[in-house]
């Protein structure tokens, strides 16, 4: 399959190309240039599918023109080598969780995925490879535990200082090895423009073997579907209409949802559940899209001012507000709303959510209608987040999962920058 920019249809690459370079040379974002729907009798028969193999499914229809299928299986099975169950919170509101894999969030799922693709690119050649990864928490943990001691690949994650959880900062402070830190006096977006900035540099490019593993990568976004596909599988009430709540930031994981949908997946509709970052939320309202500084919240991966991947959606929708509003909704909510749904979940259900999640579970609460079922996904473990959750619910009440408690006896390792990008690439052209 080929690919093309957001900003130039006319452009054509390969898997490879995309997938290493990670932005277009236009400062577009890659898109499939065809989207492959399954027949419906595949959705009839899912149910009796494994996540493996629900997602060796999925991925051959995104990448098996690419990837031979024993390759392409072998990859998927390596990196989905855990589950992601449905757990219901309530009779009709059930939790996606996707906190099951090495750094409990639910860019495992990407990131791993997109490790062992490429690596398998790089089997080809003797190049390094730079990775940079913007990261508000849980982007720069996945990643880094992903590429962790890959050959061939330096992986260099930027995070806004003091704007991350202590036990998301160790999980890719203290791993060293190819993972290099670098902590940024400015917030995610500023991060986010240092990497982009960097892809579009010619004398970095020059030098340099750039990419990204950011959802703005083909390769860390689309295997990100597979989960929409499993929780339809798991989802037990099948004859009610499905309605998926995804904690929305820079938007790659809803935009995994909706090629999902495209590709013949039965869900009703989408709800964009946001924090108070609420400019996709105004843009649903308005039709206006007007990108602004980030806000600081208790659910601090969704504090994104200008998202990435909603020039994917506006791809995807051919710029079509009322074609993406008849498919998304949006709900938006304070650190109070998101504190006072995690004590009444926690309360009435005995359901511990972390702060992303609670924003999904609330906006299903509010927007299901008559003879609807949702499900909303719980990207990260609630102990990732212990001094927010434990205010709400009670010392001690957050079990620390083992893998976690491993990274907090590390030592950090960090570079400390500003925000300036000269700065930035000083560094780069010391590698």
């Amino acid at each position: 399959m080929r690919y093309y920019s957001t900003n130039n249809t006319d452009t054509r690459v390969t898997l490879e190309h995309a997938v290493i370079k990670g932005l277009a040379e236009d400062n577009g974002l890659y898109m499939p240039e065809f989207i492959d729907k399954f027949d419906k009798s595949f959705f009839e028969e899912i149910g009796n599918l494994s996540f493996q193999e629900i997602a060796f499914e999925v991925a051959k229809k995104f990448f098996g023109d690419d990837v031979e299928y024993d390759e392409l299986k072998a990859l998927v099975y390596d990196a989905i080598n855990f589950d992601c169950p449905v757990i219901a919170v309530n009779d009709n509101i059930y939790s996606l969780e996707l906190f099951h894999g090495p750094t409990l969030a639910f860019k495992d799922v990407g990131a791993r995925f997109m490790a062992r693709l490429l690596a398998y690119f790089l089997k080809q050649n003797d190049e390094i490879v730079h990775v940079l990864v913007a990261t508000s928490g849980d982007t720069g943990s996945a990643v880094a535990n992903g590429f962790l001691d890959v050959e061939g690949i330096q992986v260099h994650v930027l995070y806004p200082k003091g704007k991350v959880s202590a036990i998301q900062e160790s999980q890719f402070t203290t791993l060293g090895q190819n993972i290099t830190s670098l902590e940024i006096d400015g917030t995610f977006d500023d991060c986010q423009r240092l990497v982009k900035s960097a892809f579009l540099d010619e004398q970095l490019n020059g030098r340099l073997t750039l990419t990204s593993a950011n959802s703005i990568n083909v390769a860390r976004f689309l295997p990100q579907a597979f989960y929409y596909f499993n929780a339809f599988a798991r989802n037990p009430q099948k004859d009610k209409n499905l309605v998926i709540s995804v904690p929305s930031g820079n938007f790659g994981n809803l935009t995994a949802g909706l090629f999902a949908k495209r590709m013949g997946l039965p869900i009703s509709r989408f709800i964009a559940a946001n924090n108070r970052n609420d400019i996709v939320y105004n843009y649903l309202k308005t039709g206006k899209y007007a990108p602004k500084a980030s806000v600081q919240t208790i659910a601090n991966a969704m504090d994104v001012g200008d998202p990435s991947n909603f020039v994917r959606i506006l791809d995807l929708y051919e710029h079509s507000h009322s074609r993406i509003t008849a498919h998304i909704e949006g709900y938006t909510y304070t650190d109070q709303q998101i504190r006072d749904t995690i004590k009444h979940v926690y309360q009435k259900h005995n359901y511990l959510l972390d702060p992303h999640g609670a924003c999904g579970y609330q906006s299903l609460q509010e927007g299901l209608k008559e003879n609807e079922t949702g499900i909303f996904l719980e990207t990260a473990h609630p102990a990732k987040f212990t001094e927010t959750v434990e205010e709400v619910v009670g010392k001690g009440n957050v079990p620390i999962p083992e893998k976690l408690a491993e990274f907090m006896k590390g030592k950090k390792k960090s570079i400390a920058l500003s925000n300036e990008f000269n700065e930035f690439k000083e560094y780069l052209n010391k590698l």
